[in-house]
């Protein structure tokens, strides 16, 4: 089976990054172009407009896309669906001094860095309570995404870019930063063609490595994808939290069934309601672990999930030394104790003595509680978890 294809109609990626003789062409055309400076933000829209990661987009959208993507709808003009605006804004006297069809420079205001050139094809004003109450749910000027909404410009531009650069991220973190076409290469070399993903802001804990654990039952591996762009205030730098999730998956993950990546979009976005969870029933919509109610302190279903006591202190069996049956032990009878086995489905592509189904049941054989389970009830369900 193969991965999904890339979103939109055309189903494939559209990488807007500019390299080599265009490049340069592109640059050359540009000294004479008029300036338009981006904050942080919108930087980080042009950064994922460039490495693909907003396909089908081919830059900042126009207003029947950001109405529609900030509707009830959620779709683009064409149908597709995306349920929040890309979009790039200046001031009235600068929107006044472009004409639509003019090519405009590009630059971060923070860096001064020439990021790319568009195209300009539109100029519209935009109802910014609307669009925060659609998206966030609220405007109330606390939340962040509220306040980065009120803070724009009075005109949005709309038009179609080509980015130069993609900022100081590859430097900064090699191996951590990458793009939809290597992450999905990683996908195809691992065999996976079931891909969970868990966006992370600060280090994992105990919520996110059981929700990460199950989806690794469920699929054939899970992509933690760290925000690598600017961070609100208290939040951990991702320096940090690389080497806790690094060293979280080395010890306690089955080998080769995560990955970890980052991206460069601002933590300034996430609402409890919104805007990934725009649209879907309540009974779907999972609160980020640490914005939802607490597991309960009585509950027992988080803590099997490090290593039992008997594998803490014994020379033979640590982490470094695990065998993958000794890992099977640590997680998958305790979720079948706990009910949660009927939420385990099969595998495909994947050996089954590693971590399938087959190799879970004689982890259960092997502990001697086979027969032992019973459903999930009370505190300890996966409701009242997550």
């Amino acid at each position: 089976m193969a991965l999904v294809n890339p979103h939109g109609k055309e189903k494939k990626l559209k990488p807007l990054l500019l390299t080599g003789k265009a490049l340069e062409e592109d640059k050359a055309r540009a000294k004479s172009l008029t300036v338009v400076t981006m904050n942080s933000r919108e930087t980080a829209d042009l950064i994922m407009l460039g490495i693909g990661g907003f396909t089908p987009l081919d830059g900042f959208m126009g207003e029947a896309d950001w109405k529609g993507s900030c509707s009830d709808q959620m779709t683009l003009k064409d149908g597709t669906f995306w349920p929040i605006p890309i979009t790039l804004s200046t001031t009235k006297g600068k929107a006044d001094s472009i004409k639509i069809g003019e090519e405009v420079l590009l630059v971060d205001e923070e860096t001064e860095e020439m990021m790319g050139t568009m195209k300009v094809t539109e100029k519209y004003t935009i109802d910014k309570n609307w669009e925060c109450k659609q998206v966030f749910k609220t405007d109330e000027m606390e939340h962040p995404g509220v306040q980065m909404v009120m803070n724009q410009a009075e005109v949005n531009l709309g038009g179609p870019v080509k980015v130069w650069s993609e900022g100081p991220f590859p430097k900064q973190y090699p191996g951590v930063y990458m793009r939809p076409e290597e992450t999905r290469r990683i996908f195809e070399q691992k065999g996976w063609s079931t891909v969970a993903a868990l966006q992370l802001r600060n280090p994992m804990h105990r919520s996110h490595e059981y929700l990460a654990k199950i989806a690794i039952e469920i699929c054939d591996g899970i992509l933690i994808h760290q925000l690598l762009g600017k961070l609100k205030p208290g939040d951990i730098p991702a320096e940090v939290r690389v080497e806790a999730i690094n060293t979280l998956t080395e010890y306690y993950f089955v080998k080769d069934t995560s990955v970890q990546c980052g991206y460069p979009l601002d933590a300034l976005r996430r609402s409890p309601g919104s805007p990934a969870a725009r649209g879907l029933p309540a009974e779907l919509r999972l609160l980020p672990p640490d914005r939802g109610p607490r597991p309960r302190r009585r509950g027992r279903v988080l803590r099997p999930l490090r290593r039992p006591e008997d594998l803490r202190h014994h020379p033979r069996k640590r982490p470094g030394n695990q065998t993958p049956e000794d890992r099977l032990d640590l997680l998958l009878p305790q979720v079948r104790r706990h009910g949660l086995h009927a939420h385990l489905l099969p595998r495909q592509g994947r050996p089954a003595d590693v971590v399938g189904h087959h190799a879970a049941q004689d982890a259960v054989r092997r502990s001697g509680r086979a027969g032992s389970f019973q459903p999930s009830r009370g505190p300890q369900g996966p409701a009242e978890v997550l």
